[in-house]
């Protein structure tokens, strides 16, 4: 059994345990980069309620307007209020032994512990997502969200998007599905919802609260060859490397699945130490996943290590194109057509090519032999091999059969950053230069690059970005590339 599924276990009847209904409003979606201004907490035991209890907070940054609008907390509203800092013990006081329930919970969850923590104080507890328990109470409704829930369950709710009218709005749903719903099903329900996730003995045991449902990357580390306790973090080797549209869940997936298959299991075993970088959407992810699997060749990550580098360089005089590594040999000196994951897929590929368009493929250096080609005896080449085609003609053929697949060459004049944005606050401008990512930073902040520029074309990369770096693109703007990005290239 695990130790979520023993502390629900002793906590019998969730539906009517200690409970905490908590809803906090902030500056904005990132507990990262945002601050609380205002906490609501409402008490209640076995369907009444203990107490009420809320405070503004003054958040040590100005509000946005957009948020003022929304929650109707201006900055002078706050401007005598108490920092958190100074009711962070009251705040553990009121949670302390109750279930915390919110909308959205881990939204507000991870709010107070990210000011718990710069407040000096370390803050766990069974979580209970109203949004969660609503889907598998109610899974016909189109829409979860507290004004759909409030509107179905007929809740009197005064002032939205303020703390305490939030938190009032969440007691009176709970005791809707106390009165309404079987209380067997109930009480399961919750149960499954409260449950923690298991997680391999080695980890820490609050890693599932700190996880951020968040887009980003995450690291597994194992434990360094003959090392013991003592030895420092930087000399884990790098095991893994992954990206995800929501870092919690992919994490603990891996280590969820750790029965079913061999690679799980090996990786719940050796994983010693989780990281992880936030990214504003799945752009950031996956540019840092590629770079990072790119530089350091993670154990276990066998995709993205170089595959699809080979590509056909095709010259104007005529001659046999070129099959090119393109990891080996750098960047791209003149025209280059397709990405292989190997000779023998580019080789296949260009032989079909050829058939298909009557190229002779003695002249493209597919076929060896003296006098002319096989092709050209049945039909299938238009007689390169015999001087009754120019080469110029049949290079030009060539160039322009391969052309759907034609590797695009840097379209701007240096470094570029592209912005991505999510819902959750976080802005990011992730810098380009020569098809590579060189790192992300928080827009409107200086950009420091994370990797250097080298002489290697990122076949990954590319893949990537070819996507998104389109010439109507409004979300790409120029920019000059730091010198501490650049390495002397040739």
């Amino acid at each position: 059994m695990t130790d979520g599924a023993r502390a629900v276990q002793g906590c019998a009847g969730l539906r009517d345990a200690p409970v905490a209904f908590v809803d906090v409003e902030t500056t904005g979606g990132h507990p990262a980069y945002h601050r609380v201004t205002e906490v609501a907490i409402v008490a209640a035991r076995g369907g009444e309620i203990e107490w009420r209890w809320s405070q503004l907070v003054n958040p040590g940054v100005s509000i946005p307007p957009s948020i003022q609008t929304l929650t109707g907390i201006s900055n002078d509203m706050v401007a005598d209020a108490p920092p958190f800092e100074a009711i962070a013990g009251e705040v553990l006081e009121r949670l302390k032994g109750r279930l915390f329930v919110a909308h959205n919970a881990r939204f507000d969850y991870g709010f107070l512990r990210g000011e718990l923590r710069r407040a000096g104080h370390r803050f766990q507890s069974q979580l209970a997502c109203t949004v969660k328990i609503s889907r598998r109470l109610n899974p016909e409704l189109p829409r979860h969200n507290l004004d759909a829930l409030i509107a179905h369950h007929g809740i009197d709710c005064g002032t939205r998007h303020r703390a305490l009218p939030d938190a009032d709005a969440l007691w009176q749903l709970w005791q809707s599905w106390r009165t309404r719903c079987d209380p067997a099903l109930l009480e399961s329900v919750i149960a499954g919802v409260v449950m923690r996730p298991s997680l391999p003995p080695q980890l820490p045991p609050d890693l599932a609260d700190d996880l951020p449902e968040a887009p980003g990357v995450y690291r597994f580390y194992g434990a360094a060859a003959g090392s013991a306790a003592g030895a420092s973090a930087g000399a884990d080797p790098l095991i893994y490397v992954g990206k995800a549209n929501n870092l919690r869940e992919r994490v603990l997936s891996h280590f969820a699945g750790a029965h079913r298959d061999t690679k799980s299991r090996r990786l719940a075993e050796q994983t010693m130490r989780v990281e992880w970088t936030e990214t504003a959407g799945e752009l950031g992810a996956l540019l840092l996943e590629a770079r990072l699997v790119r530089e350091l060749k993670p154990v276990y990550n066998r995709r993205l290590r170089g595959s699809d580098s080979w590509t056909w360089m095709v010259g104007d005089d005529g001659r046999a194109p070129q099959l090119v590594d393109l990891d080996a040999d750098g960047l791209l000196p003149g025209d280059a057509f397709g990405l292989y994951r190997s000779e023998r897929e580019a080789r296949t590929a260009l032989i079909k090519l050829a058939r298909d368009q009557k190229l002779c493929l003695k002249v493209l250096g597919l076929e060896s032999g003296e006098g002319s080609c096989f092709g050209s005896q049945i039909g299938r080449c238009l007689g390169a091999c015999m001087g009754q085609e120019p080469l110029l003609r049949h290079g030009l053929r060539v160039k322009l059969a391969l052309a759907p697949l034609k590797l695009k060459a840097w379209p701007y004049r240096g470094a570029v950053g592209v912005r991505e944005s999510t819902g959750f606050g976080l802005d990011q401008l992730h810098v380009i230069d020569r098809w590579q990512y060189l790192g992300s930073a928080v827009d409107g902040e200086p950009f420091e690059p994370t990797f250097r520029l080298d002489a290697r074309f990122d076949v990954d990369a590319y893949r990537i970005l070819i996507r998104h770096l389109t010439p109507d693109a409004r979300n790409v703007k120029l920019m000059p590339p730091s010198p501490a990005a650049r390495s002397e290239t040739t």
